[in-house]
Parts: structure tokens; sequence; C-alpha cells
């Protein structure tokens, strides 16, 4: 059985075909923006957040998916960036990675990744999982050296790096798991794909 993938992130199909998944990628279109604001007014904590958004994914296209008797379990995720009382976004430019990276170095920060499941318009599995992530306190050289390298690939990140490439030297200590990291907490989601004889037990 093929899932559908409510996102765009290439990073979330890549995981999931790597590990043996048929995925059609269906992007949710949803005004994440917004609603962080109105739950930061709540003062509700980011992995209410990244679930709250996942979620909303998943009931999108879970609505599409009903309407065409579409029995597939819809996957959707979301992650948060967390410092301090600061939460991050992905950066405009590289200018605005420059100055991201500047308030992140020296300092930990956590990444909350949560992942929900959906089949016939309701909610059937979520998890959420957090790392954190200690940036080494690096010299401007080094910073400009590094986004002139990845170029504007740090775009498309909350951090504004891959950990997976040249993003790893910005680290001293790094604790969690490496799927959470990514933006998809993989090996619960497997469990329970297993336990749905979506995969072989």
């Amino acid at each position: 059985m093929s899932l559908i993938l409510a996102s765009s992130s290439p990073a979330r199909r890549a995981m999931l075909q790597a590990a043996g998944l048929e995925v059609e990628a269906m992007p949710a279109h949803v005004d994440e923006e917004e609603i962080k604001l109105a739950l930061r007014a709540e003062q509700a904590p980011a992995r209410q957040v990244a679930e709250a958004l996942a979620e909303l994914k998943a009931r999108r296209i879970g609505h599409i998916a009903a309407q065409t008797g579409d029995q597939r379990f819809i996957i959707a995720a979301d992650q948060m960036l967390v410092c301090g009382d600061d939460w991050f976004d992905k950066p405009a430019d590289l200018a605005a990675a420059r100055i991201q990276l500047q308030r992140l170095r020296g300092k930990p920060h956590q990444l909350v990744s949560a992942v929900v499941a959906a089949r016939a318009g309701g909610i059937v599995w979520r998890h959420i999982a957090s790392a954190t992530l200690t940036m080494r306190d690096f010299s401007d050289d080094f910073l400009d050296a590094y986004l002139a390298q990845a170029g504007d690939a740090v775009l498309g990140s909350v951090g504004a790096y891959q950990l997976e490439g040249l993003g790893v030297q910005l680290f001293s200590r790094i604790e969690g798991d490496y799927f959470t990291i990514l933006g998809l907490p993989l090996l619960p989601l497997l469990t329970f794909l297993r336990d749905n004889q979506v995969l072989r037990s």
C-alpha cells in the first residue's frame, strides 16, 4: 500500500522512499505563520504548535482523499526550532540565515518534530520527539565561508543547516534521534505502519 505525504518536503519524501515506502506527495497549503502567531498568543508550547500544524496538514489532505474514497494513510509532519524563548523559521535569504546562525551560535537549541497519520478523514496516530543540538562558538569567517559554500540550500531548513551535509560542522554536541533532527521521527512511524500491515512485520 502506498502512502500520501501531506508535504512538499523533498527530505521527508526521500526518507520514506529510502525506507522502502511508495509515497505520493500532496502538499497541504496552510497558513503556518497565522497558526503560529495564534498559538504563541495562547502561550502554547512548541510541541503543541508542531503537532497542530501536522494535524492540520493531514486533515486538509484527508478531506480531499475522503471525497474520492482514497483509503491510504496520510502522513504529515512539522518541526519547530526553539532557542530559549524564541522560535525560528526558515530564513528568507542568506542575510537572514547569517543573522539566525549568529543568534544560535554557542547555544543549545531544540528541534521538536511531530508526525501524524490520518485515514478516512480522522487522525489515527501521532508522535512527537525532540532533539537538542549545541552549536559551537564558530568565527564570523567560518560563518561566511559556510554560507558561501552551502548557498541557498540553507534556506530550506528551519535551522539554516543540513546536518547530513556541511551543516554538521556548526555543532559541538548533538543529543537525539537523527531522523527527528531531519524533521520526521521515522522509527516510530515505521512501527505504526508495520502494526497496520502497510509494511511486513
